[in-house]
């Protein structure tokens, strides 16, 4: 009960302050226009969605940290670890609101998001290890197969290699996937929500019984839900640059803080990589121009190519995610790294099918 009053109080809070925050965006003017290529709305939308999610998610944690601090610090999370969290938090809301208002450049969109994942890596916030996924011994990295890979084997001062490195790589990986997914009205929100739901029950799992680490992600849950209200399509507020690269931190940050839940979150968030990594190998080793150049042929827009309605191409990639991610639930490690083959294989068949769609 006391799991489904905090989501309750974030839900409310993040609808509130996203009202709010809309108004403030066009008070201000900050808004995003239609365009030929990548913009499909019909008009003019407000943005700073980010500014929204920062703000509700920390004063929703805040309260909870403030009257019941029993229930979200114990093993995983201590005010420390809050304190780094919010500070990446916060130069991604700050850059955000820059970005939203004078339209920076990619290199400088990059130093806050390249800032945030610093902070974290500095604060000693990182994945230690992960599962080894495979029958077999992996030379210098696991003792014994089925064990684990380290990646806290070097330190340097108050840096940790390649822990440290790899927590960096994550973070960046994480936020420049769900920048880069943020096409359509309501799939990062609702991917987020669905993501963090799903964490959520396997924290709460009794191998696994991480109660501090289940509130962050209920907490997250119901700030994206009650943002998702507002931003399903047709969206009345986008998420804008800081909250498209809030909402890969914050997966990011709860994958590391909840045990290393690598497998977990690739599971979830398997499809939406893959396009990712696919658009990015396109622009530069075939179409020979930069990664961060956007255009229209992600995944979701070639739904849309391949006849799907706008609300449609975003259930189905809903649907996506919450197959794959149920299977955490269930899925020990090494069934994970089968799970995590087969949805490459599912990005194969989806990728066919609406190129094939799309020519006829």
């Amino acid at each position: 009960m006391s799991y489904f009053l905090f989501f309750i109080f974030a839900f409310s809070l993040s609808f509130v302050t996203t009202f709010l925050i809309r108004k403030l965006a066009l008070k201000l003017s900050i808004v995003d226009y239609p365009s030929a290529d990548r913009k499909i709305q019909k008009s003019p939308v407000p943005l700073l969605g980010g500014l929204a999610i920062f703000v509700s998610f920390f004063c929703a944690l805040g309260a909870l940290a403030y009257f019941y601090p029993a229930r979200i610090f114990g093993d995983f999370i201590t005010p420390e670890k809050l304190f780094w969290l919010f500070l990446g938090g916060l130069f991604l809301a700050v850059g955000g609101y820059l970005d939203d208002k004078y339209n920076l450049k990619p290199r400088y969109q990059f130093i806050w998001a390249a800032m945030a994942a610093l902070a974290i890596s500095f604060s000693g916030i990182g994945i230690s290890h992960i599962r080894n996924p495979f029958p077999f011994e992996i030379p210098f990295l696991t003792g014994q197969a089925g064990g684990v890979i380290r990646f806290d084997v070097l330190k340097l001062g108050f840096l940790t290699f390649p822990q440290d490195l790899f927590t960096f790589v994550w973070l960046l990986a994480m936020m420049y996937t769900t920048k880069l997914l943020d096409g359509l009205d309501g799939l990062v929100s609702g991917i987020v929500a669905l993501g963090s739901l799903i964490i959520f029950f396997v924290a709460l799992q009794p191998f696994v019984r991480q109660f501090d680490t289940a509130y962050l992600a209920i907490g997250l849950c119901g700030v994206f839900g009650g943002f998702l209200i507002w931003n399903f399509h047709p969206a009345k507020i986008f998420l804008g640059e800081g909250g498209s690269l809030l909402a890969g931190y914050f997966l990011g940050i709860l994958a590391i803080i909840s045990g290393s839940k690598i497998a977990t979150t690739l599971l979830i968030m398997g499809v939406p990589i893959l396009d990712v990594v696919w658009i990015i190998a396109r622009r530069v080793f075939f179409e020979k121009k930069s990664f961060a150049q956007a255009d229209s042929k992600h995944l979701h827009f070639r739904l849309l190519n391949a006849g799907f309605s706008h609300r449609g191409a975003v259930l189905f990639l809903y649907a996506i995610i919450v197959v794959f991610g149920l299977t955490t639930l269930f899925f020990q490690t090494q069934q994970k790294a089968i799970a995590l083959a087969l949805v490459v294989l599912v990005m194969i068949g989806i990728g066919a099918y609406v190129t094939k769609k799309k020519r006829i």
